[in-house]
């Protein structure tokens, strides 16, 4: 048993995460650990949009998102040997990993984070602080960037 038995990394699919990703699988891969890898679809979000649009349809294409978003961290669990568990789920980002993180006694949260400050902060919010700031559980954040 190591430091860190259940490591969550929460993943929205862009190709930026994937560091933060790596970063829980080294983690994983150290410590014999489980990475358990959560997309949370923000429909929140999507209220606004015009009733003309599909809601079905957009529903499913999150939800392909969310699915090829876990798959990767799955492929990238695989290539090191690391068991990957994965769970989409509804609500607020920074709410959601908080919870899941809590109620699957996870020991860290890897997450990445744009490391946006000023005036970019305050209009678009940062996950990242929201959950630093309300989880019990350790998180450690990996600076990304929109590209890889």
């Amino acid at each position: 048993m190591g430091m860190y038995d259940r490591i969550l990394v929460p993943t929205d699919g862009s190709d930026g995460v994937e560091r933060a990703v790596r970063h829980a699988i080294d983690l994983a891969v150290e410590h014999g650990a489980t990475v358990h890898a959560v997309y949370v679809v923000n429909s929140a979000s999507y209220a606004g949009m015009p009733m003309e649009s599909s809601w079905e349809g957009i529903d499913e294409l999150l939800r392909r998102d969310a699915e090829d978003a876990v798959s990767l961290v799955e492929a990238l669990g695989d290539d090191y040997d690391v068991p990957v568990e994965t769970a989409i789920v509804d609500g607020s980002p920074s709410r959601e990993i908080v919870r899941y993180a809590e109620e699957n006694d996870c020991d860290l949260v890897v997450m990445g984070t744009h490391g946006r400050g000023g005036i970019d902060r305050l209009l678009l919010g940062s996950v990242a602080e929201k959950v630093v700031r309300a989880s019990s559980v350790p998180v450690l954040t990996v600076r990304v960037t929109d590209r890889s």
